[in-house]
């Protein structure tokens, strides 16, 4: 996992932007902010990190990121690596979990998500936990549990949507709506599908986990030729300088 993305959700318009980029270099954690960090003036900076051009350097995860992977002395934990289907390899990788899981909090609007990676077929993978279950209505969630691993799934732009013009169903083949795609992806999955075909396959379902958890997702694709996911304005750092965190 080379980097993760933070969006952060402005409390007045409900909208999502880009406001940091988290890697993993030479064996320390370093975070930038993002020009997305500029988009809203209601954004102020995170955690201790006040300055939004500065970068920021760290031996262990900021805290910021480590409070948002369920500790592992909790009893719930081996569920909870079930719930992510992570390989063994990645199991206490914690860039992993949080790409997997995507660091969301009851107590702020923030979500992490990584930066895509190609496997070795040259196809672009992506897990992301289906959005805006709570918003269902019984049938439908009773339809997520009647699905199976490697279920085929169908994105399809919701177009009458007027909070969202990118935003994308997660729908079976009936079709009956199980989710939506997370807004940090909606807006470049639409240009891959205007490209490519995008396979959605369900990867597990979590019937016993927390509803955020319930529904994971798996969407691939061969990118198409000088297409790079993430490569807008909103994603570019702002950073210079390093400091200590």
């Amino acid at each position: 996992m080379k980097a993760l993305y933070i969006a952060w959700q402005d409390p007045q318009t409900r909208y999502w932007y880009t406001v940091g980029r988290l890697s993993r270099e030479n064996g320390m954690y370093r975070f930038v902010y993002t020009q997305g960090a500029l988009k809203s003036q209601r954004f102020k900076y995170l955690g201790r990190m006040h300055d939004l051009r500065q970068s920021y350097w760290s031996r262990e995860l900021f805290p910021l990121f480590s409070n948002r992977i369920l500790d592992s002395s909790r009893p719930e934990y081996p569920e909870y690596l079930q719930w992510l289907a992570l390989d063994p390899r990645d199991q206490h990788d914690p860039m992993q979990l949080l790409a997997r899981s995507g660091g969301k909090r009851a107590t702020d609007e923030l979500c992490v998500y990584p930066h895509p990676e190609m496997n070795e077929r040259g196809e672009v993978e992506l897990f992301f936990l289906s959005h805006g279950l709570r918003y269902l209505d019984s049938s439908a969630l009773q339809r997520i549990s009647q699905l199976q691993s490697g279920d085929h799934l169908i994105l399809r732009r919701e177009i009458d949507n007027a909070h969202d013009r990118y935003a994308l169903l997660l729908e079976t083949e009936e079709p009956v709506t199980v989710g939506y795609c997370p807004r940090y992806l909606s807006r470049d999955l639409c240009g891959v599908m205007h490209a490519t075909d995008v396979k959605l396959t369900v990867e597990r379902v979590n019937q016993d986990a927390p509803i955020q958890f319930r529904l994971l997702c798996r969407a691939v694709f061969t990118p198409p030729l000088g297409f790079d996911m993430f490569a807008g304005d909103e994603h570019l750092p702002l950073g210079k300088e390093s400091v200590a965190a």
